[in-house]
């Protein structure tokens, strides 16, 4: 998948982004051999982190796991190192390693194996071995991704956006980096193009948590700019506490003044009086600003709660 930032996008910073973010030299992943094992592996190994791959050509595990290893290694941006033994072309190598089943992952450190496992994994255990190697340490892609989730928090979309380009330079297809530059287009008001970009996503993507926050957020969005004021309609509700649709559309538009807390309130408040009105409308509508505002946050946490309590009381 390819991500084309649209030149109206905001821009790149000039600085202030981590260097590094884009593609790894190519030392980083090396072909290796029994005679050069202990230069490539057990002396690098010293000072930085390297995952070995043994692997063979015709095994058809070791062709999916590959890839992934150079991509997450690569990713990591010099924080680990990758080398690929042919055990075929290595016996002698595989052997004194007690390989008996490929694909075959050893970690080394400090002249070495700490860590490794055996057969196809998926993903996130790969990334669990990397991370568990480099300890705290951020790779250049983190680094991106964070640095433009606090530019955005302040207000900075400029930096915000170069950043999560950046980051997308790295791993065009990572959900983080994809739904930041779409919070982007929303900061500056254009949610027509942020929701374009994100209906383009292939399935799989579009899928993830990042992204259908994302998704959620921009729903909410287009029924706030059609809510009303939020003072005439807290006077009907004045008048008539039983208003539903008044409470309902006062609920969007404290979301629009981002008073997400109290727009909560609000629909906690209707799913108390009437949980059926306009087919469980406010507990629908409190589960997409959840999801809007993702699973971590404060209001999520205790909206959740009050919710289960308001249902079950």
């Amino acid at each position: 998948m390819e991500i084309i930032v649209n030149p109206d996008a905001p821009p790149s910073p000039s600085e202030g982004t981590p260097s590094g973010a884009g593609p790894a030299s190519a030392n980083l992943i090396k072909d290796s051999d029994t005679a050069r094992f202990a230069a490539d592996v057990i002396e690098p190994s010293r000072s930085v982190p390297v995952i070995v791959d043994f692997w063979a050509p015709w095994c058809g595990p070791c062709k999916q796991l590959g890839p992934l290893l150079e991509r997450l290694v690569t990713q990591a941006g010099g924080l680990v190192r990758l080398v690929k033994i042919n055990v075929d072309e290595n016996q002698p190598l595989a052997q004194q390693m007690q390989i008996q089943s490929i694909p075959a992952v050893y970690a080394f450190k400090d002249g070495h194996p700490v860590d490794g496992f055996v057969g196809a994994q998926p993903e996130s255990q790969v990334k669990a071995l990397i991370q568990r190697l480099i300890g705290d340490a951020k790779p250049p892609l983190e680094q991106a991704l964070e640095l433009g989730e606090a530019a955005l928090e302040a207000g900075d979309i400029a930096a915000a956006g170069g950043a999560f380009s950046q980051a997308l330079g790295a791993d065009p297809e990572n959900a983080r980096a994809i739904a930041g530059l779409a919070r982007c287009y929303m900061a500056a008001g254009d949610n027509a193009k942020a929701r374009d970009m994100l209906e383009k996503l292939p399935p799989k993507i579009k899928a993830t948590a990042e992204i259908t926050a994302v998704l959620a957020a921009l729903d909410l969005a287009g029924q706030a700019s059609e809510a009303g004021d939020v003072a005439e309609l807290s006077a009907r509700l004045e008048s008539d506490p039983n208003d539903h649709q008044a409470r309902f559309d006062l609920s969007a538009a404290l979301y629009a003044q981002g008073r997400n807390e109290d727009a909560v309130n609000q629909l906690l408040d209707l799913v108390g009086r009437n949980r059926a009105w306009n087919e469980d409308a406010a507990r629908k509508q409190l589960l997409k600003i959840f999801e809007a505002l993702g699973p971590s946050d404060p209001i999520t946490v205790s909206g959740r709660q009050k919710l289960s309590t308001v249902l079950f009381s």
